[in-house]
């Protein structure tokens, strides 16, 4: 009995001290995975002792570790990727650059047979010295068949260089599955370009708008609607939302937006600019086509000073060689234009043909004066006046910026490229990239063209005032009516006129 009892007690003590023995080395065993789980919040604090934590043998460390050889393998790795100063995640999110697909060379093979005996950089000179004459002949052919195709080309222009943005930014994230991404996009484009474009419409064609009803409808209710439409994609975007995905959708959210702003609202200036008169859209565009085609040959030929880190093929030589090329063909291109009638006058709409015309009496501006010559130049050249039309002083102006200025569009459109590692936008003209690289100067310079006609061209426009006069009530009319004859006979000028009228 008491040789049982005794047994009895040493077994319950036996699995009492066992019990706390497996429960320590429970703790134990706890304590070092959660240490393990802060190890890589740790090392960032205390990069110093990273090495010795990594280099700890199993004297150091408790058994239990040595039963998780995969789980310190990634804790490895881990580190790792800590001590270069991003995560995977990080560094997926913030370069996403592999996803872009590389264009492929989409030279006419023509072009590759006949110059396959040259080296790669005199074969892309030639490339684009011959892609650059087609463009330059087209651009003289949709000149020729007027305004109303002009406009059709910048639309399409716009359309392709939204494209060309948005899918990079759709290869980029792609791999996300975003859900209405492409569709959301596409309809704030159609809304943006309904706003313009109805805008534009409603100021320039005011006369026809008042002439239908549907069309009146449409304008006096028009801002209305085009907020209707944006906030229908608003909702949209929001009911698009994913849990897992919500930053990256916000990313996308301000790269359509942002596109939207560069793309649509400048393509809609250069509309504007092209009611001004056909010579502001066409001077400032080829100003910029200068501008580009003469520093990259004096670039190609003279350059030796690299000019900014974005684009390296940019040198000082072909900067400043385009400036004074870009100077000088600005003033001879303007001389030959301001004649013209047919560039001159503004795009006007007439309500009897129900066409555009372009017929008008030019204005001061285009229409020839003499200027005195500073001494300096007269001792020179022994001139005292020189013969110009005033709107060659301003094409100064217009070159200037076109080759100063406008070539930073060019500098954006390189660090975007960068950002991504592509080289172009697409690869819609061989040896020129896409759309988009043809034109990242464009719309700096329509900003610029439009800002200056409005500071320094553009006065009161009577004909627009006498439209919405007509279209107000006759009541209204009246009153406007008598205000305005009361106002001229105040002055003194309502006699002289009813004066002149009796003779």
């Amino acid at each position: 009995m008491i040789v049982n009892w005794v047994e009895s007690v040493v077994d319950r003590n036996l699995a009492r001290s066992l019990a706390e023995e497996v429960s320590v080395s429970q703790k134990k065993k706890e304590v070092v995975c959660g240490s393990r789980r802060t190890f890589a919040v740790v090392v960032r604090s205390r990069p110093a002792k990273m090495a010795e934590l990594r280099h700890r043998g199993p004297k150091d460390t408790d058994p239990t570790v040595q039963q998780q050889p995969s789980e310190d393998k990634g804790s490895d790795n881990e580190l790792k990727a800590e001590k270069d100063g991003v995560s995977d995640s990080e560094s997926k999110v913030d370069s996403g650059v592999p996803e872009v697909p590389v264009p492929a060379d989409d030279t006419p093979e023509v072009l590759n047979k006949a110059l396959s005996g040259l080296s790669s950089r005199w074969k892309n000179w030639w490339v684009r010295g011959i892609l650059t004459l087609a463009m330059i002949s087209f651009f003289f052919f949709i000149i020729y068949l007027g305004p109303m195709v002009l406009m059709m080309i910048v639309l399409c222009v716009q359309i392709k260089c939204f494209q060309e943005i948005i899918t990079i930014g759709y290869s980029v994230y792609h791999s996300y599955d975003l859900p209405w991404f492409r569709t959301l996009s596409w309809y704030f484009l159609l809304c943006v370009n309904y706003f313009f474009y109805g805008e534009t419409v409603t100021d320039y064609f005011f006369t026809l708008v008042q002439r239908e009803e549907p069309l009146r409808i449409l304008s006096k209710y028009h801002r209305f609607i085009s907020f209707a439409l944006y906030l229908t994609g608003f909702c949209m975007f929001v009911l698009s939302l994913v849990k897992k995905h919500y930053r990256l959708q916000f990313y996308m959210f301000g790269w359509t937006h942002v596109t939207l702003l560069i793309v649509v609202t400048q393509s809609h200036l250069i509309i504007h600019n092209l009611f001004e008169g056909m010579i502001w859209f066409i001077v400032p565009i080829s100003c910029v086509i200068c501008n580009d085609i003469m520093a990259y040959m004096f670039g190609f030929f003279f350059g030796r000073t690299p000019l900014i880190k974005l684009s390296p093929k940019k040198t000082w030589e072909g900067f400043i060689g385009g400036f004074f090329s870009t100077i000088v063909f600005g003033i001879m291109l303007s001389y030959v234009m301001a004649g013209c009638r047919y560039f001159v006058c503004p795009v006007e709409f007439n309500n009897d043909s129900n066409s555009f015309q372009v017929d008008c009496e030019p204005s001061e501006l285009f229409q020839l004066q003499d200027y005195a010559l500073p001494s300096m130049l007269e001792s020179v050249t022994g001139w005292t006046t020189v013969c110009l039309y005033p709107f060659q002083i301003h094409s100064i102006a217009l070159s200037s910026f076109a080759s100063i200025v406008g070539p930073f569009g060019g500098f954006f459109a390189s660090g975007f490229k960068r950002a991504f590692k592509i080289k172009d936008f697409a690869n819609t003209i061989p040896g020129h990239g896409g759309i988009m690289d043809r034109f990242d100067c464009q719309y700096l310079m329509a900003t610029f063209v439009n800002v200056y006609i409005a500071s320094f061209i553009r006065g009161p426009n009577p004909t627009k005032v006498i439209q919405q006069l007509l279209a107000l009530r006759p009541d209204q009319q009246l009153y406007i009516f008598n205000s305005l004859k009361a106002h001229l006979t105040e002055k003194g000028l309502l006699p002289a006129l009813e004066e002149a009228a009796a003779a």
